[in-house]
């Protein structure tokens, strides 16, 4: 198991109100998961990933990484265990403006202490496998939405994180860039990587193979629990039921309607 949140709350106090973004979530990433999060604007998604990704402290409840209880853990050894296993993707980008592909891409292994004739080869490698061989010295402004976007991926992959936290890594593209940038992702997942992707829409959202849905800071819905899997059968069974009778009836109102023809003939 690569996470695991157990009853994970995130409250806020807005003058006499107790805002509860998140509020006791809990929820199991395995090795390989691609899990899309989804819900309205307000429904704590968006904290979900910042308690998941170790970016923001829970206001109470316990987060593994690993096996390992990260909860407690100071801003410096949070910043470490961000670099050393997480990836981020965001909808931003987040690069460095005037900084070129391949800087931007190395950064993480700046922080990490490796040597620079290290950051150059493994960066070339990474920004080559997206697509960006012949762009690994353009900055930011000379690129695409979409080129940017496979810097972004490039960076999250860097230093070979255990997961991988995209926030509507195609809220920024058009529908051509967003197709080129899912299927990247998907080509990840077949690789084995670990991806939790927060997204707005729907369609994106499908092609993974998990999806969870927030509402007022709490699961609603998540396609991997036995319960979900359990109200999905009993859905799939109820409609094969009333398509059955539909048809029953449909067959009946024919037989009616023939026997009528037949009286009013007579």
């Amino acid at each position: 198991m690569i996470l695991k949140l157990i009853n994970v709350s995130k409250h806020y106090q807005l003058g006499n109100n107790l805002i509860k973004a998140l509020n006791n979530t809990s929820v199991e990433v395995n090795e390989g998961d691609f899990i899309s999060i989804m819900g309205p604007s307000g429904s704590g998604k968006s904290t979900f990933l910042q308690i998941a990704s170790i970016l923001a402290e829970p206001t109470s409840g316990q987060i593994f990484l690993k096996d390992k209880d990260v909860t407690s853990y100071n801003e410096v050894e949070r910043a470490k265990i961000r670099n050393q296993e997480i990836g981020f993707i965001f909808q931003q980008f987040n690069l460095l403006a005037r900084t070129s592909a391949i800087d931007n891409v190395a950064l993480p292994l700046v922080y990490a202490g490796v040597k620079n004739s290290q950051q150059i080869k493994r960066a070339t490698e990474i920004l080559t496998k997206v697509g960006l061989a012949e762009r690994l010295y353009n900055t930011p402004a000379q690129l695409s939405g979409g080129q940017q976007q496979r810097v972004a991926i490039a960076r999250a992959l860097i230093n070979n994180p255990s997961i991988i936290f995209a926030d509507e890594p195609t809220g920024n593209l058009d529908s051509k860039s967003g197709d080129e940038i899912m299927k990247i992702l998907q080509n990840l997942h077949k690789e084995g990587k670990t991806i939790v992707m927060v997204t707005h829409e729907e369609d994106i959202a499908q092609l993974a193979e998990r999806q969870i849905v927030f509402k007022d800071g709490e699961i609603v819905f998540d396609s991997g629990s036995k319960k979900s899997q359990t109200k999905k059968i009993i859905k799939t069974k109820n409609t094969k039921i009333i398509n059955k009778n539909t048809k029953i009836i449909n067959k009946n109102t024919k037989i009616i309607n023939k026997n009528t023809k037949i009286i009013k003939k007579k």
